[in-house]
């Protein structure tokens, strides 16, 4: 099983919330616990939920052919299979997340499979028909997509693969149209070095103008990752290149997707660097290109405020606090979800004991009126994962649902959930 780790590589949800500002302690209830059968394994991605409040995602493994599946759970955590992968050339081993479409169709990626077992781009009907859309054949065209996909408004969709391409077989930016014809945008690795990045494991942003946004786990000035651009034309832009301070202070090895402010600052994290413990940051990137580390982890005895905020994408409400998770850590080293204030100030919402709540979160949350929704990579009843809720125990009046699906194109900047102090 590929599983992307920051332990085997130094690794699916929407970064597009509209939060609710939460404060206080929190109470974490599992949803789902996974049996590692045929309602799936290891579930690596977030969540995304439609407007009748059902959740969706994709398991790793599990599935009656153990290649994974796409799930459906209600909001009173009945879970139902929507595909399960044969592993063959319907793909395998879904490490991405879900997007919707305005018919309630889904789309994926497997990072392996396809005709050619170098991973596929897949469409799924809501009576549960799936299509293969594109399948990798680990050449000029990419191999090995990680990551989730976005979708424009004529249906095209883009997305990253972590092998392939021209450069090297250091990954690609890629553009799939609605008739199945694949377009290389950007081939990493063709200057010296790597200088333009390496292995695009992050998934795609996009602003108002349609240029991309993304992570490179590797390549740069420093071999320590990058935040790029690439126009819609394929012109790539190396907005910032990681370890370029003393010891990786300003971190090293990013994973996650990208959040953009109405400003155009973007935000990320890092799987690695910052601070003496090395266990990840919290980072923020103006317009400029000027990097700001917001927090460092592992600064508390034990790491008790979390380590490694590994594939975990950001969400942010109306008055600038971040949510995530951390795959290590916390109380009892299985992993976190923190919030983190404008001022630096980082509180743990819960920290994963390991047992039945859940352990190791990969993904990133999501928001629904107030309560953080997301999923951990073991744990649970049997030690194949979970789906949980974290109900806040006061939040404000104001905010809204994070949409079904992320909009065309996903990535632009979040509308404001406004200004809300209790």
């Amino acid at each position: 099983m590929l599983r992307i780790s920051s332990k085997c590589i130094l690794g699916c949800g929407l970064t597009l919330a509209v939060l609710i500002p939460l404060h206080a302690k929190s109470s974490e209830t599992v949803l789902h616990t996974f049996t590692g059968g045929n309602d799936g394994a290891y579930p690596f991605a977030g969540l995304i939920v439609d407007t009748k409040g059902n959740f969706y995602s994709t398991t790793v493994s599990g599935g009656p052919y153990g290649s994974g599946t796409v799930f459906k759970l209600k909001p009173d955590g009945t879970e139902s299979v929507l595909y399960s992968f044969t592993g063959e050339s319907d793909g395998n081993q879904p490490q991405g997340g879900l997007i919707m479409d305005t018919k309630n169709n889904l789309y994926g990626t497997t990072s392996i499979g396809g005709t050619d077992d170098r991973g596929a781009v897949f469409k799924l009907t809501p009576k549960g028909k799936e299509t293969v859309l594109y399948s990798f054949t680990g050449g000029s065209d990419g191999a090995n997509p990680f990551a989730h996909l976005i979708m424009d408004t004529k249906g095209n969709l883009y997305g990253t693969a972590v092998g392939g391409g021209a450069g090297n077989n250091s990954g690609a930016v890629f553009k799939l149209a609605p008739d199945g014809t694949e377009t290389v945008l950007y081939s990493f690795c063709l200057q010296q070095n790597c200088a333009d990045g390496a292995l695009p494991y992050a998934p795609l942003i996009a602003d108002s103008n349609g240029n991309f946004y993304g992570t490179t786990v590797t390549g740069g000035n420093n071999n320590s990752g990058v935040v790029f651009k690439v126009t819609p034309k394929g012109k790539e832009t190396v907005l910032y290149s990681f370890c370029a301070q003393q010891n990786c202070a300003d971190g090293e090895g990013p994973l996650a997707d990208l959040l953009m402010d109405s400003s155009g600052n973007l935000y990320g994290t890092t799987a690695k660097g910052g601070g003496a413990a090395d266990d990840g940051t919290v980072f923020e990137l103006a317009p400029d290109g000027t990097e700001t580390v917001l927090y460092s982890f592992c600064t508390r005895k034990n790491c008790a405020d979390g380590a490694t905020p590994n594939a975990s994408y950001l969400i942010m409400d109306g008055s600038g606090n971040l949510y995530s998770t951390t795959e290590l850590g916390g109380k009892y080293s299985n992993g976190t979800v923190f919030e983190l204030a404008p001022d630096g100030t980082e509180t743990v919402l819960h920290a994963f004991a390991g047992g039945n709540d859940g352990a190791n979160p990969d993904a990133g949350l999501i928001d629904k009126k107030g309560i953080l929704y997301g999923t951990t990579f073991y744990g649970g009843a049997d030690g194949y994962g979970t789906v949980f809720k974290i109900k806040q125990r006061q939040r404000c009046s104001q905010g809204g649902d994070v949409p079904k699906s992320p909009p065309a194109p996903r990535g632009s900047p979040a509308p404001s959930a406004g200004n809300c102090n209790s």
